[in-house]
């Protein structure tokens, strides 16, 4: 009985295929990168503390084990640059919606426009960098 279905090997139509399009990663909002933000700063503390704990317990113990440091250290260090990865989100995420401005009433201004959306005022006596 003859198939329905052709089926074929990846390496057959690998020429046929058009690539994939690629996807557009969209920023997230600024609210929840700064509760990101807050949240892995109040974990952060949290890890350099019991670090501190631990260190203390060692010395108390006269039993310093460095695998043990440096496992938490790392991790408070994969926490930063967390941190830091999300400062650089917010930096683009809010540096994207700057841009000229009404003087008047503050509204954003399209590129080349010679009069406010808003209020309507001419842009035309605004100075240009």
């Amino acid at each position: 009985m003859p198939s329905l279905f052709k089926r074929s090997r990846p390496d057959e139509n690998a020429d046929d295929k058009a690539p994939a399009p690629s996807r557009r990663r969209y920023l997230p909002p600024p609210g929840r990168l700064r509760r990101e933000r807050r949240e892995l700063l109040r974990y952060r503390e949290q890890r350099i503390r019991d670090l501190g704990g631990l260190m203390l317990e060692m010395y108390r113990r006269d039993d310093f084990r460095q695998d043990v440091v440096d496992v938490q250290a790392a991790e408070i260090v994969a926490l930063e640059e967390r941190v830091r990865e999300v400062d650089r989100l917010l930096a683009a995420r809010t540096h994207r919606s700057r841009g000229p401005r009404c003087a008047h009433c503050g509204t954003p201004l399209h590129a080349g426009a010679r009069f406010c959306p808003s209020c309507g005022r001419s842009l035309e006596a605004r100075a240009e960098p």
